[in-house]
């Protein structure tokens, strides 16, 4: 049988409830990983072992009197460090909040442990959770499973990692400019970016007190696991209104009707806007189609018609600078407007960003406005597929390098923004669901992902359809040596 620290999830959970094997086992297995691969990998920065075993030993003993407390009951997991646990430090990478220790969780924490689960470490972050790679001014950078001298990717580096290595089974990430998506892409695992709003971020990087919560029209909150059953767990667990951000609505979360692989319909594309992928991207998805369609799908190259990505990213930028910028003093904003682009290169969507960052509230008025005919466009786009198949970035995993520093894919030279902002920002701007599946091994090595994507609030069916892309696309695979 496999090491129990690469068993799913909601295996974990099974096998814990039918008292085949105990929490504290389960826990004593993980923290044994940890301690064996971590210091190499830098991915979990942060322990709460004592609390830990505390618990397991609970959830153990509630088992014994035949009670369960959720379908989490005793598993271990750890969290990403942009969200706040009550009693243990959350430093969001940010050098100010380095002895940080909350008194209260985040509402997906409180939820995941209301599920029975066992928190024992929180995960590595890039400062402020604001980077493709995941380099904390407080705990050093963090490295891929699959070839050390590579990122994860970031913002959700840590997590990432700490789930392809086996030294965690599940973990939330924050999606505000791909930050789950590309770091499952970058380690080979699954991550899902909900549909906006779906999931509360009340409790995720509330760094500035007594400045208004900014970021409404942003980021997305979801898990990232080694299986899709996993995901579609999580979000049955931790999706849905908390009456702390009042814009999180109750809609409920359906599942698609049973049905198999070849009765569903795929679009797909490699090209947003003429900006360039790598050859490898480019025949993984390529081969993927190919063998949808030798599978019965119907497949076809499609994208919505007259979208001007080069316009949304703008937007998107325009909105997230614009909501950004009233948490952040004068002094501060000054000075991001003076390095955002140096530090990110530049793009439709740090253009985007500068200029939000000064927006009247007309003018971010008007940018909202633009959204809605995206997101109108995209809709009807997507209304026709079971989902829509396309790359998480320009590039896999890349060494690891100074923030900003361009990139290469074939002849071309891409800026930092463009070559990883480029296919994720877009359904941060419409708020579309989207699932990254491990699809390919390129020569070097490392692993690849496949964005899937589908309509809004139709979290649940994309999963579904995501699950049984699995038949073609394959299971998690652990990285060697682990």
């Amino acid at each position: 049988m496999d090491k129990v620290v690469f068993w799913p999830a909601h295996a974990v959970a099974d096998a814990i409830h039918r008292r085949d094997i105990s929490s504290a086992e389960v826990l004593e297995e993980h923290l044994s990983q940890v301690s064996k691969f971590n210091p190499a990998l830098n991915a979990i920065v942060s322990l709460d072992i004592e609390r830990a075993r505390a618990k397991a030993r609970k959830a153990d003993a509630a088992l014994r009197r035949g009670e369960v407390w959720g379908p989490l009951h005793g598993v271990p997991l750890t969290i990403k460090d942009a969200f706040a646990t009550e009693g243990l430090r959350t430093t969001f990478g940010h050098r100010l909040m380095s002895r940080h220790v909350p008194r209260r969780d985040a509402t997906v924490v409180s939820r995941l442990l209301g599920a029975g689960a066992v928190l024992f470490g929180k995960t590595n972050v890039p400062e402020v959770s604001f980077d493709w790679q995941t380099n904390s001014p407080i705990f050093g950078r963090t490295n891929n499973p699959w070839n050390l001298s590579y990122t994860p990717g970031g913002s959700s580096g840590g997590a990432a990692a700490a789930i392809a290595a086996g030294m965690s089974p599940l973990d939330i990430g924050s999606d505000a400019v791909g930050s789950i998506r590309i770091p499952a892409h970058f380690c080979g695992v699954f991550g899902f970016k909900p549909t906006l709003q779906r999931v509360s971020g009340a409790g995720h990087m509330e760094i500035s007190p007594g400045y208004p919560r900014g970021s409404r029209h942003v980021a997305s909150y979801g898990p990232l696991a080694r299986t899709v059953q996993d995901l579609r767990l999580v979000m049955s667990i931790v999706a849905g209104p908390d009456n702390v951000q009042q814009e999180v609505p109750p809609v409920e979360l359906r599942r698609a009707p049973p049905r198999s692989l070849r009765e569903c319909r795929f679009a797909w594309t490699d090209d947003f806007g003429g900006v360039p992928v790598t050859v490898e991207t480019r025949a993984a998805l390529n081969a993927l189609a190919e063998r949808l369609k030798a599978n019965g799908c119907h497949v076809e190259r499609a994208a919505p018609a007259g979208f001007d990505y080069d316009s949304a990213m703008e937007t998107f930028g325009e909105i997230m600078g614009a909501e950004g910028g009233v948490q952040t003093s004068a002094l501060l904003l000054f000075l991001s407007r003076l390095s955002f682009r140096l530090l990110f290169g530049g793009s439709p969507w740090t253009r985007g960003v500068v200029r939000g960052q000064k927006l009247s509230l007309r003018r971010y008025a008007a940018a909202l406005t633009r959204r809605d005919a995206f997101i109108t466009q995209m809709e009807e786009f997507l209304s026709g597929w079971d989902g829509w198949l396309c790359p998480v970035a320009s590039v896999p995993a890349f060494t690891h390098r100074w923030k900003g520093r361009r990139l290469s894919v074939g002849e071309e030279r891409l800026s930092y923004s463009v070559a990883l902002g480029s296919y994720v920002t877009v359904f941060n701007l419409t708020g579309c669901p989207a699932v990254v599946l491990p699809v390919e091994r390129p020569v070097n090595g490392l692993p690849m992902g496949v964005q899937l994507v589908g309509g809004r609030w139709k979290d649940m069916e994309l999963l579904d359809t995501a699950e049984l892309l699995t038949e073609v696309t394959g299971e998690f695979q652990r990285p060697p040596s682990y």
